[in-house]
């Protein structure tokens, strides 16, 4: 367990084993726990370094607007702090969107991209978008952080044998300051980078939950307008893929990591 400074908050991260760095990002109201069935796997080959995101885990959670940019610069200053070098990224939600930004504003800081069931903007555009961003914020504002969790994890994990997973889902979310919550919840919405894409040089993964809340289409979509990307689709899984089939996405994100590190060594 550590912490560095950055612009007065302190950021909590952790750090398992040796290699390439490889930094694992997680999405909204969640931590580093969201990686539990990851860092066994992956750090038996990388420096697997997983943050909590500001406002988020046990970092710092100062009332202040939050900013898709500023997740981004904390994770900058904590590859600073790291003296990591070119790193690879996986980002789960809006730990991917954090991605996006960190791609295209320094995408020499990058040697991979692995973005989860993600997009590279979220913008109100019909009525229809509009009315389900307040009824979520309206939601968010008036149910406890307890209510969300039970009913996410509902949602998440839905099948007998997802008991467990409910059950950590619904402690988990409980635990979530409501304040930072909020914060980060405004900071995804309205925020986008789609139109930088063609910045993002870097070899890139998208991986689909093929239940995810969007769209497969909605994928596919972007992935074109990235220079170096591909997509794969997970079956059987809904939002939180690393935590549903964790099998097949370590499998996934393993031999992307390895095709990237084996095409870097020939250049």
């Amino acid at each position: 367990m550590a912490y560095f400074e950055h612009e007065g908050c302190n950021l909590h991260y952790e750090e398992y084993g040796h290699g390439a760095p490889l930094l694992l990002v997680h999405g909204l109201g969640s931590s580093t726990l969201d990686w539990e069935m990851q860092i066994p796997a992956l750090s038996a080959r990388y420096r697997v370094i997983v943050p909590d995101v500001r406002g988020h885990g046990r970092s710092d959670k100062p009332r202040e607007r939050y900013s898709i940019a500023g997740f981004s610069a904390d994770l900058i200053a904590l590859m600073e702090h790291l003296n990591l070098g070119p790193t690879h990224y996986v980002g789960l939600s809006m730990g991917g969107m954090i991605g996006f930004q960190l791609a295209t504003d320094q995408p020499q800081l990058l040697k991979s991209l692995c973005i989860i069931n993600s997009a590279p903007e979220v913008k109100l555009r019909s009525r229809d978008d509009y009315w389900q961003w307040f009824k979520r914020w309206s939601l968010m504002r008036v149910l406890s952080l307890g209510t969300i969790g039970k009913a996410l994890g509902a949602k998440l994990f839905p099948k007998p044998e997802q008991a467990d997973l409910r059950q950590k889902m619904a402690e988990r979310w409980a635990k979530n300051d409501k304040h930072a919550y909020l914060a980060s919840f405004d900071a995804i919405v309205g925020w986008g980078v789609q139109e930088r894409l063609s910045k993002v040089t870097c070899p890139t993964l998208i991986i689909s939950a093929d239940r995810d809340y969007t769209p497969v289409a909605l994928k596919e979509t972007y992935v074109k307008l990235l220079p170096d990307a591909r997509l794969v689709v997970i079956a059987d899984s809904r939002h939180a893929t690393p935590l549903d089939q964790p099998e097949r996405f370590n499998q996934t994100l393993l031999e992307f990591l390895t095709a990237v590190d084996t095409t870097t060594q020939d250049h």
